[in-house]
């Protein structure tokens, strides 16, 4: 990732102008590592977070031309890796501008924890599909979508600590996106104090 990105903040009140955030190339690039490694409370053995290990399987996803399966192709795995994209995508999206340099960011660092795992056409395309389900659907019904596929509660921490770290893409996770966090962690059924955690987690990977 080179250069800095700049990046659309929510206005300090409304009807002011949209401030500007550049986002340091440096963050940008300690994002990405930390996305691409297991939380601090992962099992002895962990190397990868869910987002990394399950692009691999996202990325072998077939074409919806193709019938044979590919090998390496893991249904779970690609709905898996879907839900924590779509998680952070929401957070992103908390206070309802998600512009083209913001989208930039998000896709790069993204692609850039993922490893080449997946190419940037399969992001793309994903990220397009969740503007519009976005749009059709609302906040809320994705919220509860998302709620609904990802069953396991070390999977769900997981993406709360995941959304809160891309939220630094554009300045850190404010009021806003840390009431989507809650409204995830509402729907996972899990106490607020996973997403207390989830953003310190992220706080301490970027920070200190």
């Amino acid at each position: 990732m080179a250069g800095s990105f700049v990046v659309g903040c929510a206005p300090a009140k409304p009807g002011a102008p949209l401030a500007m955030t550049v986002v340091d190339e440096s963050l940008l690039a300690k994002v990405a590592r930390s996305l691409s490694l297991p939380p601090s409370d992962a099992p002895t053995g962990s190397s990868h977070s869910i987002l990394a290990a399950a692009a691999s399987s996202y990325g072998a996803k077939p074409d919806e031309e193709e019938i044979t399966l590919p090998t390496g192709f893991d249904i779970n795995a690609a709905v898996l890796f879907e839900a924590v994209v779509e998680a952070a995508f929401l957070v992103a999206n908390a206070d309802g501008d998600f512009d083209e340099n913001e989208r930039k960011a998000f896709q790069s660092v993204v692609l850039e924890a993922c490893k080449d795992q997946i190419d940037e056409r399969q992001l793309e395309a994903l990220v397009s599909d969740l503007t519009e389900l976005l749009k059709e659907d609302g906040l809320e019904r994705r919220i509860a979508m998302v709620g609904r596929t990802v069953k396991k509660e070390v999977h769900q921490r997981e993406i709360l600590r995941i959304a809160a770290l891309l939220a630094h893409v554009s300045g850190g996770v404010n009021d806003i996106e840390r009431g989507v966090l809650t409204r995830l962690a509402q729907g996972f059924q899990i106490g607020d104090d996973a997403v207390q955690e989830a953003i310190r987690e992220a706080e301490r990977a970027l920070f200190s």
